[in-house]
């Protein structure tokens, strides 16, 4: 399960901001969020023929050393006709044809994007939240109908826990949430979720 999001949403075309709708539609594709990895990572614009070499390599799993040129030739292809062109249109990238360079607009380095990539049995945050306000819940039930096991505790002591466990889980989820985050790290967040 792949989730995302944004806390910024700035960018269209016609000056106005992104809605969630258009954020999810531009995040919707893999080689776009591959794209936006590697142009939140540059330091300067990227040539074409180098962000398509990045992109396949992160498809193959391969260095990008070791990227053959019909599997390049394939992306730079899509790249051209279709992903670049979706980009540009909702004002993520600036596309310069003439040096056939794409650089980040001012709007996606603004744009905090995160990907949230979930194996078969994790959950998701969100859940984890609810799951661990039900737990103090009940705890506090227990300790306030004197439920045996229970009765020794204090309010206070349930208040503890609460807050210390709640402390941690944000502390926890903020470091997580950080690597998950596009252009935080060398490899996109879905890559290293397999290592």
């Amino acid at each position: 399960m792949l989730s995302t999001g944004a806390t910024t949403q700035r960018g269209s075309r016609n000056g106005g901001e992104l809605s969630e709708d258009e954020i999810f539609e531009v995040l919707s594709n893999r080689r776009r969020r591959f794209v936006i990895h590697a142009l939140k990572r540059a330091e300067e614009p990227l040539d074409v023929s180098e962000l398509s070499t990045h992109v396949t390599a992160w498809e193959r799993g391969v260095d990008p050393a070791d990227v053959q040129y019909e599997d390049r030739r394939n992306v730079y292809s899509t790249l051209q006709r279709t992903h670049l062109p979706k980009l540009e249109e909702k004002n993520v990238v600036t596309v310069h044809e003439e040096e056939n360079l794409v650089e980040p607009t001012p709007e996606l380095e603004e744009l905090d994007i995160y990907v949230e990539v979930l194996r078969s049995k994790e959950i998701p945050w969100s859940l984890y939240y609810v799951g661990l306000a039900g737990l103090a819940a009940s705890l506090l039930l227990a300790v306030g109908t004197g439920t045996p096991g229970f009765a020794g505790l204090e309010a206070l002591d349930v208040g503890v826990f609460t807050a210390t466990a709640f402390g941690i889980s944000a502390a926890a989820h903020h470091v997580i949430g950080r690597r998950a985050r596009l252009g935080n790290t060398e490899k996109p967040p879905e890559l290293r979720q397999r290592e």
